[in-house]
């Protein structure tokens, strides 16, 4: 990709995935710069309008709506009104959401429905371009009128305030504007308004974190799949007559997955004889309908945010074909919560289970040694890895309770209700960090038990993951510092090293 095109299109998930990995330079299509311009152009007209009252433009903002402003104030407005509204606090957003925040806030502007000038969008293009990113506090925002702290923050530096981070070091903006030989942007009429409303900072945070998890999903299978290999676990529930009684997608595709994944497996041949267990665990045997149902709310939530992600949320809009200007309510974030507190609550239930089957891999049974570990009570093994999952787990259970159930009105009550939507993607984003070391537990413990059936070995997918992690991580034989190991194994899951070897065998849905 040599170059991010700004238009008129629908963006998918491969979209900013490929963006945010290759990061090249943005650029806004012709077409979509002419469109820019029109709506600016039909904004600048109905200004013009004798008695012209338009919020935002020539009013104040909120509850001070009926405040009319004089015309010689209006550039003045607009400053005061992202110097007043930059008022986050928390740590900076990192440089992966900054980026998304400001593409998406593009996509938007490439809509025509803003009306700023083109200098606008076309400084956010070069900011990206030249790894030039705003320092955007976390938190103060409550998703509506959009983000509008966090976004006052991304607004700044392109009026010569603050600092930036560029090339991963923290400068002052006007350094950056005499190296590359830039002016700050005087903002006018409308533009302060139309860069600070919208959702842009808590779907793209949303969106990197189901990015995530859309690579985790599948990973849970291979990493699920192995565990049922080294507790000598059954794959018949997971036969597709089982599943065809069943119309959930998720749960057949996971199904799918597992027998695919354990196909050719001869520590499945080695107790079909003389076992004297009926079922598995659920954590085992349940593994399509868990997982399955994770699935597909996430794979819900993905569809929710590319849909934010497309779309204009900007307050007033102005509707050039329709010939007028209308204040509505798209900056309100309830969409991007709602999907985030979903994805929050499949993703926390996929370390529950994991967890789960963490501890059953470790409790002495199927023939294992307590904690996996030879010579133990010598030796403590896995023993104290379990139990960090355990409290991940129990921060996830805290964390996933819903944020868009709260509303605490603001601007004295003419926002009255609010979703909480960049709380909720923000704690998406934490239990997204806590799965992604919960299933990097269960990927050692399982390789552990696989290694500890001696002489056999699971299907063929499964084994492409147990052979990858051997690759960075010895065996334990006895009692070694484990946090390498789990840093090794968090490695193969974040960056989709686990998920594209195993698929290298055998293709995963």
């Amino acid at each position: 990709m040599s170059t991010f095109k700004i238009e008129n299109k629908t963006y998918t998930v491969g979209d900013f995935n490929n963006y945010l990995k290759e990061l090249p330079d943005v650029e806004i299509d012709s077409e979509a710069q002419k469109t820019i311009t029109r709506s600016r152009d039909y904004l600048e007209q109905k200004m013009r309008e004798p008695d012209s009252v338009i919020y935002g433009v020539n009013t104040g903002f909120g509850r001070l709506a009926n405040v009319r402003i004089a015309a010689a104030d209006l550039l003045v407005l607009q400053r005061n009104l992202i110097l007043s509204h930059a008022v986050g606090v928390g740590a900076p957003l990192p440089p992966h959401v900054v980026r998304l925040t400001m593409l998406l806030k593009l996509i938007s502007f490439a809509r025509g429905a803003s009306g700023v000038r083109l200098e606008v969008a076309l400084m956010l293009a070069r900011f990206l371009s030249d790894d030039i990113l705003p320092v955007i506090p976390s938190q103060g925002s409550v998703g509506a009128s959009g983000d509008l702290a966090p976004l006052a923050h991304m607004t700044l530096p392109m009026m010569g305030e603050g600092n930036v981070m560029h090339r991963g070091m923290l400068r002052p903006i006007t350094e950056i504007f005499d190296k590359f030989s830039m002016a700050p942007l005087v903002l006018q009429a409308k533009e302060g308004l139309a860069l600070i409303n919208g959702t842009q900072v808590s779907t793209a945070i949303g969106l990197t974190a189901v990015m995530r998890l859309e690579n985790l999903m599948k990973a849970a299978d291979v990493i699920g799949a192995l565990t049922v290999e080294g507790l000598l676990g059954s794959p018949t529930p997971f036969r597709p007559e089982v599943h065809a009684l069943k119309t959930h997608a998720g749960s057949r595709t996971v199904a799918h997955n597992l027998r695919s994944l354990m196909a050719g497996s001869t520590l499945r041949e080695s107790h079909r004889q003389d076992d004297d267990r009926v079922q598995d665990p659920y954590s085992l045997r349940c593994m399509p309908q868990i997982h399955g149902a994770c699935r597909d709310a996430i794979d819900y939530a993905v569809t929710a945010l590319i849909g934010e992600a497309n779309s204009v949320s900007d307050n007033p809009l102005v509707l050039v074909a329709e010939d007028e200007i209308i204040s509505a309510g798209h900056f309100h974030g309830e969409m991007v919560a709602m999907a985030a507190d979903f994805a929050s609550i499949a993703a926390a239930e996929l370390g529950s289970v994991s967890e789960r089957r963490i501890f059953a891999l470790l409790a002495g049974q199927s023939g294992l040694p307590p904690f996996l570990v030879v010579k133990p009570g010598l030796n403590s093994g896995f023993m104290m890895l379990q139990v960090s999952a355990a409290s991940l787990v129990s921060e996830n259970k805290t964390l996933a309770h819903p944020a868009v159930v709260d509303s605490i009105p603001t601007g004295a009550d003419q926002e009255d209700h609010v979703p909480m939507s960049t709380w909720a993607a923000r704690k998406l984003s934490q239990i997204t960090d806590n799965l992604e070391n919960i299933l990097a537990i269960e990927y050692l413990a399982a390789s552990q038990a696989v290694d500890l059936r001696e002489g056999l070995s699971g299907g063929d997918g499964a084994m492409a993951a147990h052979a990858l992690l051997r690759e960075q991580v010895d065996p334990l034989e006895q009692d070694r510092a484990l946090s390498g190991d789990l840093s090794a194994a968090r490695e193969l899951l974040s960056t989709g090293a686990l998920v594209q070897a195993v698929e290298k065998v055998v293709p995963l849905s």
